[in-house]
């Protein structure tokens, strides 16, 4: 038997990968269904494996006697353990062969109906946590994540009780307690008041605007959106049509003005635009509502980074001003929990949502109820209340020092947060193509977000950049931001 086939991870990455005696089944349990350990081949002894793998003897034998129970391996008396003979039955017999080479035969660019998907858009660094100064936005922080409270909520998801509740399958319904907490404690914070069947649970808000995008837009329509503004809103409207009207921002947001007349939606983040962090003030929202009443059209209000405000008072949603039931309004759970997480909301009138949640079914019936079950509990408990107050106080901490630090190094280029959030925008010089100076910033290990991804492909902007503060220490801030302004002025002295 080779001794390859037995190899854990390096000491200093074994904690990130479970536990020994899980790393040692996933070890053995690949290399049965690979076949490098044909059927009724036989194991080496605990001893053996233990002292190969740098581990305890129990901790193998623990991984056995796992195994044997799953149905994996038997023992035999006296001699030790074997891979079952029939550990594959059920899988189709072939033999493995050297991969060959074939060129493709089908013109796929012909074949596809949708065209449009290769489009720019914020591109993550996948492994960003081992770089000192992550400026990044809309991570998950170690430091914030409510580790005790989601496993105790995790933990009773797993009760019989509740795997009952949740298992089974809910053709097109969402979780009554998730839709519960949401109508009574996160729509009532935005100052919203609906009736339950006015919500629609979705994979996140991108899952939202998809969906709206297919039930509102076609060839004919127009959409209005903010430039700069989410790139993948706007990519995803685009499948849909091609007329996305590029709306201008201006100290409080979208401007409202005659570039409106003519859409049949207009999409903006008001609480706190994306991404330039201004907050529309509650004249320029009326003022936007007035519109769409003139001019008849739908707005899509994504209500991003609205529960990240420092503010006491913080201006009222859209949709809480509407009385013509003209706002779809937008949440998402994965903002303040975690981006994995995948979780949001669509509010709406029940007209609208009844035909949303048909288009749903068609895509994915319902977002996974076991999740669902488990947020809704999160809600219930007064955990995500705890997780807003403690998140608020982190940012708004690290949001003054970076105000304080980006006065001192970037003076005049970027705006205050009125209202809250997680990122500063800032304006370089207008010769700094920001994309190339973020791969210079990587090199040092600053990670930061160009702009350039936000504005639409023919706008002629490019010296625009953000940086989060969402999942970067106090200390790292402190050190990150001069190191920036190094290299900023060595790259415009390069220029």
């Amino acid at each position: 038997m080779s001794d390859y086939l037995f190899q854990l991870p390096e000491k200093h990455e074994r904690k990130l990968k479970g536990t020994l005696q899980a790393q040692i089944q996933e070890m053995l349990v690949g290399a049965i269904l690979n076949k490098q350990l044909p059927a009724g081949c036989s194991l080496p002894s605990g001893r053996k494996l233990a002292r190969q793998l740098e581990v305890s003897r129990n901790t193998v034998v623990l991984a056995y006697l796992h195994l044997m129970d799953e149905g994996f391996i038997n023992s035999r008396e006296r001699s030790g353990f074997y891979v079952r003979e029939d550990v594959l039955n059920g899988y189709v017999k072939t033999r493995l062969k050297k991969a060959k080479l074939s060129t493709p035969s089908i013109d796929w660019d012909k074949k596809l109906t949708l065209k449009s998907l290769n489009r720019p858009y914020l591109k993550r660094q996948e492994d960003w946590q081992r770089y000192p100064y992550p400026f990044l936005y809309s991570q998950y922080s170690k430091k914030i994540f409510p580790v005790a409270d989601w496993r105790e909520c995790v933990r009773e998801a797993s009760n019989l009780s509740a795997i009952d509740d949740w298992a089974c399958d809910h053709s097109d319904h969402d979780s009554p307690e998730l839709i519960k907490q949401i109508h009574e404690k996160l729509l009532p914070r935005r100052g919203i008041y609906v009736a339950p069947d006015e919500i629609l649970i979705t994979v996140g808000s991108q899952h939202a605007i998809y969906l709206i995008a297919n039930l509102l837009l076609n060839a004919d329509k127009t959409i209005g959106m903010e430039n700069p503004g989410y790139a993948d809103a706007r990519n995803t409207f685009l499948t849909q049509t091609d007329q996305v009207k590029l709306i201008d921002i201006d100290q409080k947001g979208l401007v409202v003005d005659a570039q409106l007349k003519g859409c049949d939606c207009v999409f903006t983040t008001p609480s706190h635009q994306y991404p330039t962090t201004v907050t529309m003030p509650k004249s320029r929202r009326l003022a936007l509502l007035k519109s769409a009443h003139d001019h008849d059209f739908i707005i899509i209000e994504d209500d991003y980074e609205s529960e990240l405000n420092y503010e006491k008072t913080p201006v009222p949603a859209l949709k809480s001003m509407d009385k013509e039931g003209r706002v779809l309004h937008l949440g998402s759970l994965s903002k303040t929990l975690a981006p994995g997480i995948r979780l949001g909301f669509l509010v709406g009138p029940k007209a609208f949502i009844q035909q949303a949640r048909a288009l749903r079914r068609l895509m994915l019936r319902h977002p996974p109820s076991n999740n669902q079950y488990i947020i809704g509990l999160f809600l219930k408990r007064g955990y995500h209340d705890a997780l807003l107050r403690k998140m608020r106080a982190t940012l708004h901490q690290r949001s003054k020092l970076m105000a304080t630090l980006l006065d001192q190094y970037f003076p005049q280029a970027f705006p205050r947060l009125v209202f809250g959030g997680s990122a500063y925008w800032i304006e370089a010089p207008p010769s700094i193509d920001t994309e190339q100076f973020a791969k210079s910033a990587k090199k040092i290990g600053i990670l930061i977000e160009s702009g350039n991804v936000f504005f639409a492909e023919n706008t002629p902007v490019k010296h625009f950049f953000r940086l989060g503060f969402s999942s970067i220490t106090s200390d790292a801030i402190k050190k990150g931001i001069p190191l920036l302004a190094e290299l900023m002025e060595a790259y415009r002295e390069r220029q």
